[in-house]
């Protein structure tokens, strides 16, 4: 009997106290990991997710990754989280004009910062605080984890410029609302996304293209347009890492808290990372063949006194439709100026 006794004990003891658990999740994007705030997903998102787990050592995921575009192309990239497609997902703001329209303002309020750590940081701030903006997300059962910006802009061509009157009759690819930068310069914007700026710019479709370094060096833009016109035109908001509701609501607690904090991890170093590498990029595309053409002093207030009032243009069709895009637009521009910023416009005002 004492025999028994011990054998039923060894075997209790032999049983883990509490049993990792496996969680299967799909993450995917549309543009491939060399395109960094996507690689960022992979190497500061899961990989922080990872390790808060491993602390506790309760729960583990495993990861099924589908980047580059393996499950769906950048035209849907919030159905495909929203509809399940995708457990996690990069939304790209920029090709959702009608679903995401208050997401739109930083692109529609052009040059009104250089720093893309604030600007990420004022929408974060926005996230947490104006329910318009965070319903906006959230209505496309989704759930927003970490946001993504752009570094800073300017005009890959086949040509150099002398200045931002050089473009008028160019077709100059942009991606969705981005064509907006370029009303009131006589060019002609051609809808467009890194997937796609090589090829038209290779087969004619465009002349070249109004883009970042930190997207142009991975797709190797320069090598169909190797002139680099330089304008360090602001960069915006472009979108997040989001997880479909239904994969979020059936995730434990503690999982959810890690992926949170995973989410500000990811979009504070993705800040860090736009305004450290946007200048390695551009010198590393010059080592490859690219030539920069600096723009004399004052093109950029130049080009952006060019436009027309776009930001009144994109903001009062929305207030008609019951949308406070113009409150948004307040909002957003005064989180800029407090942190010390100062718009080449004042597109609020």
């Amino acid at each position: 009997m004492t025999y028994l006794r011990g054998a039923v004990l060894g075997a209790l003891l032999a049983v883990p106290v509490s049993a990792q658990e496996t969680i299967n999740l799909t993450v995917a994007s549309s543009h491939p990991t060399v395109v960094p705030w996507v690689g960022m997903i992979k190497s500061h998102f899961m990989a922080k997710t990872d390790e808060i787990l491993a602390e506790s050592g309760n729960y583990k995921i495993e990861w099924n990754e589908a980047f580059g575009g393996q499950l769906y192309k950048a035209n849907a990239t919030l159905t495909s989280v929203e509809e399940g497609i995708t457990d996690i997902g990069w939304v790209f703001s920029f090709l959702e004009q009608a679903k995401l329209p208050l997401s739109q303002a930083s692109s529609n309020a052009p040059f009104a910062t250089s720093n893309p750590a604030i600007q990420l940081q004022v929408h974060q701030e926005l996230l947490e605080t104006n329910e318009a903006f965070l319903n906006e997300w959230e209505q496309h059962n989704l759930k927003v984890l970490g946001l993504t910006g752009t570094d800073l802009y300017d005009l890959y061509l086949k040509e150099p410029l002398t200045g931002i009157d050089d473009i008028d009759g160019m077709k100059i690819s942009a991606p969705g609302v981005l064509g907006t930068w370029l009303r009131g310069t006589g060019a002609n914007a051609v809808d467009g996304a890194l997937t796609t700026y090589y090829t038209d710019i290779q087969t004619g479709v465009s002349d070249g293209v109004l883009t970042l370094a930190l997207g142009a060096l991975p797709i190797k833009v320069y090598e169909v347009a190797p002139y680099i016109n330089r304008f360090d035109a602001g960069g915006a908001f472009s979108g997040a890492v989001a997880i479909n509701r239904d994969s979020w609501d059936g995730l434990p607690e503690k999982v959810q808290n890690a992926m949170i904090e995973a989410g500000r991890y990811y979009t504070e170093e993705h800040g860090k990372d736009l305004v450290e590498r946007h200048e390695a990029a551009l010198n590393k595309m010059v080592e490859l063949g690219a030539t920069i053409v600096d723009m004399p002093d004052g093109e950029l207030v130049k080009w952006v006194n060019k436009m027309p009032d776009v930001a009144n243009d994109w903001a009062a069709p929305l207030e008609e439709r019951g949308i406070p895009a113009k409150e948004f637009l307040a909002a957003y521009m005064d989180g800029l100026r407090a942190r010390g910023e100062t718009p080449a416009r004042d597109w609020d005002k």
